[in-house]
């Protein structure tokens, strides 16, 4: 499992000219699911999420936590993370899950994110949509975070 954490001013979803979702500061979260991922990588990926501290203190230091500065998350579904590039021009995705053992692995970082943060800190697009993901990257600080970390 991939998860590339954006820390954000604001960011936002639309689909089909629809803003579905948006939050304030915190953290646009591209999630990638690959086929060897369990629910015990998704949990850990999720319980370490709230808690990497990647927000600056007073002295412009990066030492507080989402939960420190009652940040929101907004999870994007991604599989082209696992996008392969060793070869010709065109990206291959196998590496990336198949939707029927994503989507319960992707859903499952969503609820354990709803638990540890509140359900009203957690936004989403919608699996598998055209989406148009906006965001004001803060700093800009984007941190890969995978299953083996």
């Amino acid at each position: 499992m991939k998860a590339w954490l954006q820390r954000v001013t604001r960011a936002s979803v639309t689909i089909d000219g629809v803003k579905t979702a948006e939050i304030k500061k915190g953290y646009l979260i591209l999630l990638g699911v690959t086929h060897t991922d369990t629910e015990a990588i998704a949990d850990k990926i999720s319980s370490r999420i709230p808690v990497l501290r990647l927000f600056t203190d007073e002295k412009d230091m990066m030492n507080l936590s989402l939960q420190d500065v009652g940040g929101e998350v907004l999870v994007v579904s991604q599989f082209t993370l696992y996008a392969d590039t060793a070869h010709g021009r065109r990206p291959g995705f196998s590496n990336a899950a198949r939707p029927e053992k994503a989507i319960p692995l992707y859903e499952r970082v969503v609820n354990n994110l709803k638990t540890l943060l509140g359900e009203d800190k957690v936004q989403t697009g919608t699996f598998g949509a055209d989406m148009k993901v906006e965001l004001v990257n803060d700093g800009p600080v984007s941190i890969e975070l995978l299953s083996e970390a």
